[in-house]
C-alpha cells in the first residue's frame, strides 16, 4: 500500500500525480487539490478550473485579477 502525503493514510487504492518532474502519493482527489491546486493571490480560494493568470500569478477570477493588478482584464470565453 502507498501513503498519502496529505494526509499520511495508508490506503490500498492510493494514486501518483506526476507534476513538473515530482511524483506526488494521495489517497483521494481531495487530498490532492489541497496539496496541489494553485490559490488564489488576491482572495486566496483554491482554483479547481482554468482560473486566470497575469504576470506570473494565479487568480481564480477576472475580478481578483483586476482587483489585485490594478488593470482591466477578462475572463476566457
Amino acid at each position: 500500500m502507498a501513503v498519502c502525503e496529505t494526509c499520511g493514510n495508508d490506503y490500498e487504492m492510493a494514486f501518483e500525480v506526476r507534476a513538473q518532474g515530482v511524483t506526488h502519493t494521495f489517497d483521494s482527489f481531495e487530498c490532492a487539490i489541497h496539496t496541489m491546486a494553485p490559490r488564489c493571490e488576491h482572495c486566496g480560494v483554491t482554483i479547481l478550473g482554468h482560473g486566470h493568470q497575469v504576470d506570473g500569478q494565479f487568480f481564480c477570477c477576472a475580478h481578483c485579477a483586476s482587483a489585485s493588478q490594478g488593470t482591466s482584464t477578462v475572463d476566457h470565453v
